[in-house]
């Protein structure tokens, strides 16, 4: 089958020593994305634009794509590029699961002894949520424990704690599937932003209410904690109060 290339997509291949074809664009995002992880996960514009030999306009613009896909962020008050939720992401797939399982294993065991309610870990894997682990409660009325399952990230509180702290993620998601998100999604994710949780109140499932929060690692948002419960037993009130207790604990381990 041939294969015909545009006349914009002509010029920016090349030959490497082997006589593939390289597309330029990719390979000179790749090599930034590289750069920065060498610094540690961030690197300003100058440095990176030096160590890849282009221009800074040349620069900026492969980094301002990068960042609409969430593959590098900035932050306030930071000039630097640092790496992003969603190539971090990938870096915890293709790595081990079970070293995440295990570093938050002790927020999940305070939060239900504290609470009694069922807590769990759930990670955004793609354009869902992986459920690492959970502690079930030993209350009669109860829900079940989400663990190695995949959901969609719509309808749950882990979910709009994804689509909020992770600009990438959540801009490709609406883009895609604004329709099932519902009509007030945007709403909900400002909501999210501003008071720093997630509460689902019988949006899931009816009778069901849950609280998710955000675990950051470097200041980018690996994986989210929630908890969830009978409606009668975790009113919104109880549900804030909860909230706030789980971003302590969770602050704990960095």
């Amino acid at each position: 089958m041939l294969y015909c290339a545009s006349y914009t997509e002509v010029l920016l291949l090349r030959n490497n020593d082997n006589g593939s074809r390289l597309i330029q664009s990719i390979e000179r995002a790749v090599a930034i994305l590289e750069i920065i992880a060498r610094e540690g996960g961030a690197a300003s514009l100058k440095h990176i634009a030096e160590r890849a030999s282009l221009g800074k306009t040349t620069a900026h613009n492969i980094l301002k794509t990068l960042d609409e896909l969430g593959y590098v962020r900035r932050r306030v008050g930071d000039t630097r590029y640092h790496l992003g939720g969603r190539i971090l992401n990938l870096a915890r797939i293709a790595g081990d699961d079970g070293a995440l399982r295990t570093r938050l294993r002790p927020v999940l065991e305070a939060i239900a002894l504290k609470t009694g309610e069922t807590v769990y870990l759930g990670v955004p894997s793609g354009d869902e949520t992986w459920y690492l682990d959970a502690i079930e409660s030993d209350q009669m009325l109860k829900t079940a424990c989400p663990v190695e399952i995949r959901e969609p990230l719509e309808g749950s509180a882990v979910g709009l704690v994804f689509l909020a702290f992770m600009p990438g993620l959540g801009k490709r998601v609406l883009e895609t599937r604004a329709d099932a998100l519902g009509p007030d999604i945007q709403t909900q994710i400002e909501m999210v932003e501003r008071v720093g949780f997630a509460l689902d109140l019988e949006t899931y499932q009816p009778g069901l209410h849950c609280v998710a929060v955000p675990w950051r690692e470097g200041g980018e948002v690996r994986a989210a904690i929630g908890l969830s419960g009978p409606s009668t037993r975790l009113p919104r009130e109880k549900l804030t109060d909860i909230a706030w207790m789980m971003m302590k604990e969770a602050e704990k381990v960095q």
